[in-house]
C-alpha cells in the first residue's frame, strides 16, 4: 500500500510539474518510436510462498531426536525482484498522448521457499533416516504489456511522462530446485530435484513514470521508476531432473523415490481435491509405502491444490528512444 501511495503521489508530481513548464511540442505530429531498455526490480508486496511437494513454506530446524521442533520461520517474499531487458514500439497520435506495447525478458532472482534441519523421515520400517535440505524457487518469464501514455510538456530537452498499462505474460515458468542430504545407518546420499511448474493464463497491472533527454534530432536517453503486480497459478508440474549422489535416478525406483510412475513425476494442479482426484489421500496405493506418497493410478498425472505466486515490484529502468 505504501508503494502505491508513493507512485501515485509522484504521478500526482509529474502532472503538477507539467503544468508549470514551458511547452515546445505543440507543433508535433504524430510519429512512431522504439525504446531498448534494462531494468532492475526490488520486491513488494511479499506473501508466503505455496506449499512445495506437500512440504510447508518454513525454515524448520529440528532436535537431535529429528522430530522436537527448535525453531519454525515462515518464508514469504514476491518473485518480482530481479532483471528485465524490453524493447518497446509506441506511436504518438499527438502532443499529449500515445500508445506503447512492450516486449520483456524477466529473469529473476532465487527465493528460499522451503528449508529443513536434521528432520526425521517417517517410513515403514522405521529406520532412522534423517534430511536436511532446501528448496530454491526462480521465475523466468515473457510478457507483453500495452499502456496508454500520456506527455507532460518539454522543456529544455527534458519531457516527462507517465503510462499506465497491462501485463500479459505468454511465456513464463518456475523452477524449483530442491537440494536434500539423507542421513541414514547405511550412510549418506545427496539428491537434486528440478521442477518445473507451469503457470495458468493471468494478467497484471502496471504504472510508471519517467522521463526522455534529447541528445541528437532523432535519439535520446530515457529513465522510468516503474510498479507492476500480478500474481500467477500453477497450472502443470514436472519434475525434468531427480539425481542420487549426481546418479540419474529420475525413472528408477529408490529409498528415496516412489517409483518411476508418471504420476511420480507429474502434477496437474486442481481448484479441489475430491474422492475421484489422483491423490494419494484419496487413493493411496499402499503396496508402495515408500517416503513419497504413490496412487492407485500411476499412469495419470497426480492431482494437487493450485496455489499461486506473487510477482510484483519496483523496477528502475534506463534505455535508449529513437524517433522516427
Amino acid at each position: 500500500m505504501k508503494t502505491k501511495l508513493f507512485l501515485l503521489g509522484l504521478l500526482a508530481s509529474a502532472m503538477t510539474v507539467a503544468g508549470q513548464t514551458t511547452n515546445t511540442t505543440d507543433s508535433k505530429k504524430e510519429t512512431w518510436y522504439f525504446k531498448l531498455g534494462g531494468s532492475y526490480f526490488i520486491q513488494t508486496a511479499a506473501t508466503d510462498f505455496p506449499i512445495i511437494s506437500g512440504t510447508l513454506p518454513n525454515n524448520d530446524v529440528f532436535a537431535a531426536d529429528g522430530i522436537t521442533l527448535i525453531s519454525r520461520e515462515t518464508n514469504h517474499g514476491s518473485f518480482g525482484e530481479g532483471f528485465r531487458t524490453g524493447l518497446t514500439t509506441g506511436y504518438r497520435f499527438s502532443t499529449r498522448f500515445g500508445v506503447e506495447v512492450g516486449f520483456n525478458y524477466f529473469n529473476g532472482n532465487s527465493k528460499t521457499m522451503a528449508q529443513a534441519t536434521h528432520k526425521y523421515v517417517p517410513n515403514p520400517n522405521n529406520v532412522p533416516i534423517f534430511v536436511n535440505g532446501s528448496a530454491e524457487g526462480k521465475i523466468e518469464a515473457f510478457d507483453i504489456a500495452p499502456a496508454l501514455v500520456m506527455f507532460l510538456g518539454e522543456t529544455h530537452g527534458f519531457e516527462p511522462y507517465t503510462k499506465v498499462g497491462v501485463i500479459v505474460p505468454v511465456h513464463g515458468t518456475l523452477e524449483i530446485e530442491s537440494n536434500r542430504e539423507f542421513t541414514t545407518p547405511a550412510g549418506v546420499t545427496n539428491t537434486y530435484t528440478k521442477d518445473v511448474v507451469k503457470p495458468k493464463p493471468t494478467v497484471g497491472f502496471m504504472a510508471a513514470i519517467g522521463t526522455s533527454y534529447k541528445v541528437a534530432k532523432n535519439i535520446s536517453i530515457f529513465a522510468e521508476l516503474e510498479y507492476r503486480n500480478f500474481t500467477v497459478h500453477g497450472d502443470t508440474k514436472e519434475t525434468k531432473e531427480y539425481t542420487e549422489n549426481g546418479v540419474d535416478k529420475l525413472y528408477t525406483p529408490t529409498t528415496f523415490r516412489a517409483d518411476a510412475s508418471y504420476s511420480a513425476s507429474h502434477v496437474k494442479y486442481v481448484d479441489e481435491l475430491t474422492t475421484d482426484s489422483n491423490h494419494y489421500l484419496f487413493n493411496p496405493n499402499t503396496a508402495t509405502p515408500y517416503i513419497e506418497k504413490d496412487t492407485t493410478r500411476p499412469n495419470d498425472a497426480m492431482n494437487d491444490i493450485s496455489s499461486y505466486v506473487g510477482i510484483s515490484g519496483l523496477g528502475l529502468t534506463f534505455g535508449l528512444k529513437y524517433s522516427l
